[in-house]
Parts: structure tokens; sequence; C-alpha cells
């Protein structure tokens, strides 16, 4: 057998091409999951325990009620007169179904207006957003 050994002149190479599309294709999916994790626990709500849970939708509209009386859309501070108009847009994507957080000693009364508030933009179904029994207060 005879073998080839490298002469002086030969330069040893290596692509990174394929090292830079892995590392993008990383960079892409923590950005993807670190945004959609962000989101069930962007509002620091104190929701009632359930036995069961079904996890939403991300073309879900999320309406939150904290322990104030504040209400968020997506995240976003907003009042219960504002919230038909810049809900009705977002029900078209999601079917009519609206996902409802609020908080478990929060005032019952805002809770309430928010629901007659996303039945007047066109809701038809709430996702009422819940924790289980084993997630931690």
């Amino acid at each position: 057998m005879r073998r080839r050994f490298r002469e002086a002149g030969d330069a040893v190479t290596f692509d990174f091409a394929p090292m830079v599309d892995i590392v993008l294709l990383l960079l892409i999916f923590f950005f993807l999951t670190s945004s959609l994790g962000a989101r069930n626990n962007a509002l620091p709500l104190d929701l009632p325990r359930a036995s069961t849970t079904v996890q939403e939708s991300p073309a879900l509209p999320i309406v939150s009620v904290d322990r104030a009386g504040k209400v968020f859309l997506n995240g976003r501070l907003t009042t219960t007169g504002q919230l038909g108009q810049a809900l009705q847009p977002l029900l078209k994507g999601s079917g009519g179904v609206v996902g409802l957080r609020a908080d478990e000693r929060g005032n019952y009364g805002t809770v309430v207006r928010v629901m007659d508030a996303i039945k007047r933009a066109g809701g038809e179904r709430l996702a009422l957003g819940t924790r289980t029994a084993a997630e931690a207060p």
C-alpha cells in the first residue's frame, strides 16, 4: 500500500458554511421557544387551580385581568372600553375563541365587564386560564 503524505504546498481548509447554517438554525429555534414561553408568564397572575388543563394555541388572543383590575390584551395594558375594538381583528384569526386569564383574588366585576366586552367584540367562546395543582403558586 502506498500512502500519500502531505506536501508543504498543500493547504488544509475547513468549510464553515455548514457550521454557520447549524448555528443560525439553533438561534432561530431558541428565539422562537423563548418568545412562546414568555407569553404565558408575562403577567404575574395567581390563576385558579384546575385538575386538568389544555395547551393554548399561539394564535389565540389572551385577555388578562390582574389583582388590581387592570386589563391586558396579549400583554399590553388596555381598558374595557378599548378592548372590544382591539380584539375584533384578532378574533378572525382565532375563530372567535379568546383566552381569559384572571387573577384568582381579583375583582369579579371587572372580569364580568371583560367577558361582556369580549362578547360584544364577536367572541364566541372563552378559554379560561388555570394552573394545575402541581404548579407552584
